[in-house]
């Protein structure tokens, strides 16, 4: 199993990697996604997400899109998988898990660190679930 550190990586490199992995058959654990980060204008991005909110469904019937990062995360290298719904990709999808901190399982193993220096426009996924 690999363990990749979501500190600073920025979320659609972070998620075509991870989606490359999954169809080699590799299992993996992204840790820390609540600091993966999403380049860009703030208020667009804050804006698109609230958008696509609202898209969907009605209030009393879903489908409601989460805010919390882990699901975040996962959506998005969903995104980049093929036919998430059955074969290959329904079974890559399941070999993922996104974790909000470390657990204590992953502290003492070998993680990859995906981030690397930041730019001047960004956004934390935390953030964006908390808007």
């Amino acid at each position: 199993m690999k363990v990749i550190d979501g500190t600073n990586a920025i979320m659609g490199r972070l998620a075509s990697y991870t989606a490359k992995q999954l169809l080699k058959g590799e299992e993996i654990a992204i840790v820390n996604v609540e600091k993966v980060i999403i380049t860009g204008n703030k208020a667009n991005i804050e804006k698109e997400f609230q958008e696509t909110k609202e898209k969907v469904g009605s209030t009393q019937k879903g489908p409601k899109v989460s805010r919390s990062p882990e699901r975040i995360v996962k959506r998005c290298i969903r995104g980049m998988l093929p036919n998430h719904r059955e074969g290959r990709g329904k079974a890559a999808l399941s070999r993922v898990k996104c974790y909000k901190g470390v657990p204590k399982q992953f502290e003492k193993e070998k993680m990859i660190k995906a981030g690397k220096e930041k730019g001047d426009k960004y956004i934390y996924v935390e953030q964006l679930g908390k808007k």
